[in-house]
């Protein structure tokens, strides 16, 4: 979601209008629960230590799922300034900046994993393969690839 707030400066506002469309209000009834799931992520500075329902990582899952869609034109440009770097390396380098800087701000940057997310050395890579994950999961078949992928990590 971090990348999807990456390409989106108003994603929590967007969140919140998906899983209105989608059906979504019994599990995600406002922004605050979607904000609270969000950070249960023990890679945050701070983040809940509840563990989520079955349905709440559903729910985030379809979220994730239909932001991309939304956001898949940005997301193949994105894709094509990193294939063509030094042609057009603007779309790219703002996004790997703009998430180093979300990464900084919001996650605990003295973990190993965000550490390793934050060395250039393997950054690229790492975020090339979580905008390809997102890309892939604007179909249906797309949503039960992520899902599968992140119940098996």
């Amino acid at each position: 979601m971090l990348a999807l707030e990456t390409i989106d400066i108003n994603c929590a506002e967007s969140l919140f209008k998906i899983s209105d469309k989608l059906n979504l209000k019994q599990v995600l009834p406002n922004k605050v629960t979607i904000w609270k799931l969000r950070n249960n992520n023990p890679m945050r500075r701070s983040f809940n230590r509840v563990s989520i329902s079955f349905v709440e990582f559903d729910a985030l899952l379809k979220l994730t799922s239909e932001m991309s869609k939304y956001l898949y034109p940005f997301i193949r440009e994105i894709l094509q300034s990193r294939e063509d770097f030094n042609n057009n390396p603007y779309a790219w380098n703002n996004f790997r900046d703009r998430y180093i800087e979300l990464m900084k701000e919001r996650l605990n940057i003295n973990t190993m994993k965000v550490k390793r997310l934050l060395d250039s050395r393997f950054n690229d890579e790492i975020f090339t393969t979580i905008l390809l994950s997102l890309a892939l999961s604007i179909s249906d078949e797309g949503l039960k690839r992520l899902r599968l992928t992140l119940l098996n990590s």
